[in-house]
């Protein structure tokens, strides 16, 4: 199975702000911008396409073409309390908290990278049943790395682990591709 997944366009906030599950905007123009340069590079062609229910990933998903399918499995991580705020107002005894046990702390009280990675593999898992032979995907930095980290293989543990710790380097309307 071919899977391409595509990071949503850059979102209106601001530098420094810790955003993952808080449904943020994104301007007509960074929207049309990465829809042409996913059309021009062929995509999403015959591939459904599949989108987290996030305003950031169903508006590029909706210019790609119907159908779009959307799934919550697909939304970034949920960072509680920590969501809108400037990642330099959070205390840094959170942050270390959060570092010391990567899989199961729950920063601001939101989700855990276990349980996003266990969302994000029963999307996948499910997927790799359906029979296609390719999808789309519109989804997050963290829900690619998850996917990335699957593919890798290993238990969930380690693929939810190998995500958290690799360095976040995923562009604004990037497309990594994976082959099952």
């Amino acid at each position: 199975m071919r899977l391409c997944l595509v990071r949503h366009p850059q979102p209106d906030v601001g530098p420094g702000i810790c955003y993952g599950r808080t449904d943020l905007s994104v301007s007509a123009t960074a929207t049309a911008q990465v829809a042409a340069s996913l059309r021009a590079a062929g995509l999403p062609g015959e591939l459904p396409v599949f989108a987290s229910p996030l305003e950031r990933c169903t508006g590029l998903a909706a210019q790609l073409g119907p159908p779009v399918e959307r799934d919550a499995r697909l939304a970034e991580m949920d960072f509680g309390a920590w969501e809108m705020r400037p990642w330099s107002e959070i205390p840094r005894a959170d942050v270390d908290a959060w570092t010391a046990d990567l899989l199961h702390y729950r920063p601001g009280g939101g989700e855990n990278v276990l349980d996003v990675a266990r969302r994000v593999a029963a999307f996948r898992d499910e997927l790799l049943r359906s029979g296609h032979a390719g999808a789309l995907l519109v989804c997050h930095a963290g829900t690619i790395r998850i996917m990335a980290a699957l593919h890798a293989g290993g238990t969930l543990e380690q693929a939810a682990l190998r995500a958290a710790s690799s360095p976040h380097r995923i562009a604004y309307g990037e497309v990594i591709e994976l082959k099952e």
